[in-house]
């Protein structure tokens, strides 16, 4: 079955671009969508693989333009979605990997509501803070405000985590990429009795011992919300 949307969302430094590349190793068919932002390229970046980076004013161009199918500032910069990525990914009879932040999901959530979405969180605030570290210093870049900025915000994100029909913790990569897989798989009507009964241990209502104990690190508790 082709033509499934598929969002993934997670707090900046969760590992989100290494699982779903490693997905996209283990699952043919995927097509990941190249956003466009406004923000400087980072490190060995390179404009249209990881984003089609370009200015404000073209953004802005775009938006009046009505040419996405989400968008959202965050932290200064602009982030989006071009509709035309689900044309590109109907023309290769292949499904769509959405990599976008939780403004930009509620958006696609609205407009596409039989899109699978699918949260991603690091184990705990220690790890999400360690790995933000080793990344801004692989960048070269020691900003102890944006990390906390960053820190602060994963909080507030996590509070929107059950709006998503699914929730996985990126602890072990191989664990997670089995997982999303498997979630892969029962949307498209091909897993098998076990990959079904893993993906169903993702669901966020099934609240998992693994994404509780990951929400109560961050202060985060599901029920209420």
């Amino acid at each position: 079955m082709a033509g499934i949307l598929f969002i993934i969302s997670a707090p900046s430094g969760s590992g989100k671009s290494t699982l779903v590349n490693e997905v996209r190793r283990l699952v043919t068919g995927l097509d990941f969508s190249v956003s466009y932002t406004t923000r400087k390229l980072r490190g060995s970046e390179e404009d249209g693989r990881e984003y089609h980076f370009t200015t404000r004013e073209r953004f802005e161009q775009m938006i009046a333009a009505g040419e996405f199918l989400e968008w959202a500032e965050v932290f200064g910069n602009y982030y989006g979605t071009a509709l035309s990525a689900l044309d590109i990914a109907r023309e290769h009879s292949a499904d769509l990997l959405l990599d976008i932040d939780v403004q930009g999901a509620l958006q696609v959530m609205e407009k596409v509501p039989e899109a699978v979405s699918i949260f991603i969180l690091p184990p705990s605030p220690e790890i999400l803070e360690r790995r933000l570290r080793n990344r801004s210093q692989a960048e070269g870049i020691a900003n102890e405000s944006i990390i906390e900025t960053r820190l602060s915000e994963a909080r507030t994100e996590l509070r929107m985590i059950e709006d998503y029909e699914y929730a996985l913790v990126n602890d072990v990569l191989d664990e997670a990429a089995s997982e999303m897989r498997a979630i892969v798989l029962v949307a498209r009507g091909d897993a098998t009795p076990a990959e079904g009964d893993l993906a169903a241990q993702c669901v966020t209502g099934a609240r998992s011992v693994k994404l509780e104990s990951a929400l109560v690190s961050f202060g985060v508790t599901l029920a209420g919300i």
